[in-house]
């Protein structure tokens, strides 16, 4: 599709250089093109660009350069192309400071708006967007235009046979396919589809399975006078459905279909249609989130493609889920055009929240009214409390079962994300999830909810240092992390590299402008202190961790208990693990499993056998059960009293006739 150039120079001052990624790579200095130099150059300054303004880690640099196996030289040469970008780049504005800077997280480009073409269609869609939501559809449809004028063709399409480049490609282009449907549907409405009719019809070509495009491709045939043309691209794109993915065409394609038999041109796509803005009740998103790259651009892509509808984030009390999955449901308002919603599973003190409760808010929130009542009633002999944190909740269960089926109607007909945070076990959200249409729903846990299927599944590990530094440097400064770089590590590996201790030390640190880093690092080393240290203000890594004890079943804890005490760093073997439980090896692969799934205990990423695999209790939970099991702590001393004579031999032939049939024991006494 052949589209405008790019009007160099346009924005920015004389002399400064404006760099294109929606296209070829190309650099221009008052309009005279630039050499960028080899390849693997092109390569590093592709992926700098590609993340304007954010620390790009020097193991993606290296990735995109050398995806396969970099030589022993890679870093040296990854300076000599950084310098090299370093002297096109030129200074920044601002007292000509460097542009390319490299910190704790990495690399940092800093760059302005009027000089990257992305960072301009971004800001151009977005006003474009925000005035479509005021109504103003033909100024919607001017800045939209105007942020695809920018774009010339693939992005990067020259450097694509970098995994790494071609991934960010991909997504770049998916933003411009987003504003061109915007942009095609705001011409629609205005009465203007023949401007749009070409150029859908080649994006259509090379997206064939696009259904937005082929709808407003539709839509614009249709209006143009050729219905004939208009019922032949839903009759190819539904057989082109059957026999690639043995699917039919949505129910909102089929309706714009059945709209056009015997019409005029008065037809429209049901979804097109400029309403008030779609709902959004997101939490605000944190200013200190850093890191989880990979994961959230996995999210973005997930969900962002319509391949999923149910998503679960799953890892430990304080590892990001929430944040991570708050700030992909900011970033995904394009594919969820009817709104997002985040609602919390759990009350404050961690207790879960009723499914009713749960139904009620989201009733609530898609403006489901029919069946809620202020009137507390009893059901099925299960008192349901008529309020709950300000939400109206069905009086009785057959009000109950009528707004379920009426979220799911909802859910059928609508394209919105629903964000379920904190959810504490797999019935929790069991009929929350949606049974068909484009919603989808983000599921966070602490627990892998292995009972929840088939669904896409993103397991969060401890970050890397180098993330974890990053969040810590944001909030006590780049400069203080400087003067002592190796106690700033020594503190993130102290908390294991878990997020929520992280940020707890960052933002005690931050008031503790006296201390320096090297005592600080002290103090989380000694086991005995660790959890004592990581309190700031109302916020507790030990509470957070207590939460998650206290949602363990007593067998597990006690086995968590036995498995903290293996050694300092709280690894271990399933060797191990028999011994220190006194079971046999199938019982302890099964306890151990049981607390895998719990989320209390990381396993490899990778297959390995049970015997082969290096088991892992996160430190700081690890020094938690510990002083659970000092302190004699009632659950654990109860489930050791269970271990008398008559339950020890039980569980030793139940144990036993485990090892050999796979039947579970009935429970892992101390004995």
């Amino acid at each position: 599709m052949t589209r405008p150039p790019v009007r160099a120079g346009s924005a920015g001052a004389a002399g400064a250089v404006h760099f294109s990624l929606l296209g070829p790579l190309t650099a221009r200095r008052d309009g005279r093109e630039l050499p960028l130099g080899p390849r693997k150059q092109r390569l590093v300054l592709a992926t700098l660009l590609a993340r304007p303004n954010t620390p790009v880690p020097v193991d993606v640099l290296t990735d995109a350069v050398w995806p396969d196996d970099p030589p022993r030289t890679a870093r040296k040469n990854l300076q000599v192309y950084i310098s090299a970008t370093r002297a096109l780049l030129g200074p920044a504005g601002d007292g000509g400071a460097d542009r390319l800077v490299h910190g704790c997280g990495g690399y940092h480009l800093r760059i302005a708006e009027g000089e990257l073409d992305t960072l301009r269609f971004g800001s151009l869609a977005r006003a474009g967007r925000a005035a479509a939501g005021r109504g103003d559809v033909a100024g919607a449809a001017r800045l939209l235009r105007e942020a695809l004028d920018l774009w010339e063709g693939p992005p990067l399409h020259d450097l694509r046979d970098s995994a790494g480049v071609a991934e960010e490609a991909d997504r770049l282009e998916a933003r411009c396919l987003t504003v061109y449907e915007d942009w095609a549907e705001a011409e629609i409405e205005l009465g203007r589809a023949a401007v749009a009719v070409d150029g859908l019809r080649d994006l259509v070509e090379r997206h064939p399975l696009r259904e937005r495009l082929r709808a407003a491709w539709m839509t614009s045939l249709h209006q143009s006078g050729r219905q004939a043309e208009a019922l032949a691209v839903y009759d190819d794109y539904r057989q082109l459905m059957a026999r690639e993915l043995g699917l039919e065409p949505s129910p909102a394609m089929a309706a714009l279909y059945r709209s056009m038999l015997g019409r005029g041109r008065e037809a429209r796509r049901p979804a097109v249609s400029r309403r008030t803005p779609a709902p959004v009740a997101l939490p605000a998103g944190t200013g200190a989130f850093t890191g989880r790259r990979e994961e959230l651009r996995g999210l973005l892509d997930v969900l962002g493609g319509g391949e999923e509808r149910v998503v679960v984030v799953s890892g430990p009390g304080g590892a990001g889920k929430s944040a991570l999955a708050v700030r992909a449901a900011h970033l995904l308002a394009d594919p969820f055009p009817d709104g997002r919603v985040h609602v919390r599973v759990r009350r404050e003190d961690g207790t879960a929240r009723s499914r009713a409760e749960v139904l009620a808010e989201l009733g609530r929130w898609c403006g489901i009214a029919e069946a809620r009542t202020e009137i507390p009633a009893t059901a099925a002999g299960v008192e349901v409390p008529a309020r709950a944190a300000g939400v109206e909740v069905p009086a009785t269960a057959g009000a109950l079962a009528v707004l379920a089926e009426a979220w799911q109607e909802w859910q059928a007909r609508h394209r919105a994300l629903v964000v379920l945070d904190d959810v504490p076990d797999e019935a929790s959200v069991r009929g929350l999830l949606p049974r068909s249409g484009k919603c989808a729903v983000l599921v966070t846990a602490r627990g892998q909810l292995p009972g929840l299927a088939p669904v896409h599944r993103i397991a969060l590990p401890a970050p890397a240092d180098g993330e974890a530094l990053e969040l810590l440097g944001k909030l006590i400064g780049a400069g203080r992390l400087r003067t002592d770089p190796a106690a700033a590590l020594r503190i993130v590996r102290a908390c294991g590299g878990l997020p929520l201790a992280v940020e707890v030390s960052g933002m005690r640190l931050a008031v503790l402008r006296h201390l320096p880093l090297a005592e600080y690092a002290d103090r989380l080393d000694d086991p005995s202190a660790a959890l004592d240290e990581l309190v700031a203000g109302d916020v507790s890594v030990r509470h957070r961790i207590a939460s998650g004890w206290r949602d363990l079943a007593e067998p597990d804890r006690w086995v968590l208990g036995r498995l903290a005490g293996l050694a300092d760093d709280g690894c271990f073997t399933l060797d191990r693990a028999t011994v220190a439980l006194g079971c046999g090896e199938r019982a302890a692969i099964r306890a151990v499993e049981s607390l895998i799934d719990a989320g209390a205990v990381t396993s490899p990423a990778g297959e390995v056998t049970a015997h082969a695999a290096l088991y892992e209790v996160p430190r700081l939970l690890c020094l938690f059960a510990r002083e659970q099991t000092a302190a004699g702590e009632p659950e654990l001393a109860a489930t050791g009293a269970q271990g008398t004579a008559g339950d020890r031999e039980a569980s030793g032939r139940q144990g036993a006739a485990g090892d050999r049939t796979g039947a579970p024991a009935v429970a892992l006494s101390p004995g």
